[in-house]
């Protein structure tokens, strides 16, 4: 569906039956939800996943370029909720989506029941010079230049396909192992969605977004999941640690065997710590909590 944020309108994918609305954020900048597969699936028993293409990106219309800020695709997130009459929800984003999700969680504070925050960090110094010196480091060389030659390619970048292909090269950087069997599967996937050349190209060349929230994260005040791979080479565990350490009462889980693409990597691991921590937080029920509840 297509829903109206004011000076747009944005395509969202609905999933699952459970009670508790989960606005999920892909990563890029330029992807669209189809990133997710169907790898979050699990979670669709205790929460509604809404699956979001931001603004000017995939299925989404078109908008300014000036309005592409992660500061406004945060309030997206808040125009989308009150379009959809969404009283309580959570907000999960990945990657550039975590930006995005943290951003929405220092500007509206209070207002998502729960953000998580998987694979992002609180500001630009930790992304950049961190990139380029795992990327000097990135064995096989063959596709350290593969890599290397798909970020050059973002700031050229004109079609869907190129941004696809850009892609798919970048992969092997974002896995712990970068010859990973699941990583063909997920490339077979990602040929079903809509690709936006023009927002990479604006956000490549312009810090990804530029985001600085280390000094604002105090101000935070509901539940907050942070989500990190031990070998991502792109948002390091140390970002993580600074996100937790400046919310107050937030929670860092590490995924031990997982590069940048948590949720792919280890679901099981990542669906069951998503869900442990909504239902710590009282926003759904476990699945033995709720089996308890039926019993006479």
């Amino acid at each position: 569906m297509l829903v109206d944020v004011g000076d747009t309108r944005l395509y969202v994918e609905e999933r699952g039956s459970g009670s508790l609305p989960l606005v999920v954020l892909h990563g890029g900048p330029g992807l669209d939800h189809t990133m997710f597969g169907s790898y979050l699936d699990a979670l669709g028993d205790a929460c509604r996943l809404l699956l979001v293409d931001q603004r000017a990106q995939g299925r989404s219309e078109a908008s300014d370029p000036k309005t592409w800020t992660i500061a406004q695709m945060a309030a997206d997130v808040t125009a989308l909720a009150g379009a959809l009459s969404l009283e309580r929800y959570a907000v999960l984003g990945h990657s550039f989506g975590a930006f995005v999700a943290l951003q929405h969680a220092v500007d509206f504070s209070g207002q998502p029941a729960a953000s998580i925050v998987s694979s992002g960090v609180p500001s630009e110094r930790f992304l950049m010079s961190f990139v380029e010196a795992n990327l000097a480091a990135f064995e096989p060389v063959e596709l350290r230049e593969q890599v290397t030659g798909s970020w050059e390619r973002e700031q050229t970048a004109t079609s869907s396909d190129e941004v696809l292909e850009l892609l798919c090269d970048q992969l092997p950087f974002h896995f712990a192992d970068p010859r990973d069997p699941l990583i063909a599967a997920l490339s077979e996937g990602l040929a079903e969605g809509v690709y936006s050349p023009d927002v990479l190209r604006h956000f490549s060349s312009e810090g990804y977004g530029s985001l600085e929230l280390e000094e604002r994260l105090g101000e935070v005040r509901h539940p907050v999941l942070v989500l990190a791979g031990r070998h991502d080479r792109t948002t390091s565990v140390e970002a993580a640690e600074a996100i937790t350490a400046g919310i107050p009462g937030a929670q860092l889980t590490v995924f031990e065997e997982a590069g940048h693409m948590t949720f792919v990597e280890q679901n099981a691991p990542y669906i069951r710590a998503v869900s442990d921590f909504l239902g710590r937080h009282e926003l759904i029920f476990s699945q033995d909590a709720a089996s308890s509840a039926q019993r006479p």
